[in-house]
């Protein structure tokens, strides 16, 4: 009896070592909590391009660029900061066919930490119109304006469902910053860790001209794929409500 107890112990033991330990990048990627800020990749390897302000008059040549250089980026948009957004609709379809990430930014760019929860439901379902009027869905990500996150704005956009972006690397393009500076930034933070989220902004012309094809060649140097935010996450596939909306022909006004 005390024979076949040693065997039974030994067989538990041998099967114990034989099961397969957990995929730590599978542990890694699990999808993102919604409400809870996030500010970098989740798994290195990735670099996360992500521009803010937009759709701007330079959307349609950054997704040229990017395109071109067979890289997926997210882009943060507003309904109305620089323009309706309705007016940029070929561009905002453009993005979307080429499989970047669309995600709010809010629709007037506000200072939501002062806004009551109804105030920011508002922001965040005109964004969702929007998307569903003219790709067909909506949705699940979005980065606060001025990266602002107290208030209300955390538990509104929980109960939406929302994964909260800001960044982990600010270029300073919307302070002046030269590209040059910018690109100093990302050689200090270097490539190695979980990858980099940056803050980067599509109005400026020296971003999308001389900063994004920087980082282009700066990826490819240090072997990093360049992902939207949520493959970065570990949730691709993830970046819209499951459900679609037909595309509606408009006209729209904002």
């Amino acid at each position: 009896m005390l024979t076949e107890t040693f065997i039974t112990a030994a067989l538990l033991a041998t099967t114990a070592l034989a099961a397969p330990a957990p995929n730590p990048i599978q542990l890694m990627t699990r999808a993102p909590s919604p409400g809870v800020v996030i500010t970098k990749c989740a798994q290195p390897g990735m670099l996360a391009l992500a521009y803010d302000d937009g759709p701007y008059q330079y959307s349609s040549q950054l997704v040229d660029i990017l395109d071109a250089a067979g890289a997926k980026a997210t882009f943060f948009w507003t309904g109305t900061l620089y323009g309706c957004i309705y007016n940029q609709a070929a561009a905002v379809k453009k993005a979307f066919a080429s499989g970047h990430q669309l995600a709010s930014h809010t629709w007037t760019h506000p200072h939501m930490s002062s806004y009551s929860a109804a105030q920011i439901t508002t922001e965040m379902t005109k964004v969702e119109t929007a998307f569903a009027n003219l790709i067909g869905k909506k949705p699940l990500y979005m980065r606060p304006p001025y990266l602002e996150t107290g208030g209300q704005v955390l538990p509104v956009l929980k109960s939406m469902n929302y994964k909260v972006i800001t960044d982990d690397i600010d270029t300073g393009d919307w302070n002046n910053q030269t590209p040059a500076q910018s690109e100093a930034k990302f050689t200090q933070a270097g490539a190695g860790g979980n990858g980099h989220i940056p803050l980067m902004h599509e109005t400026y012309s020296t971003t999308v001209n001389t900063l994004t094809p920087w980082l282009i060649n700066w990826a490819k140097q240090n072997n990093l794929k360049l992902v939207t935010v949520a493959e970065c996450l570990g949730d691709k596939g993830g970046e819209y409500q499951s459900a679609s909306f037909p595309v509606q022909p408009g006209p729209f006004s904002c």
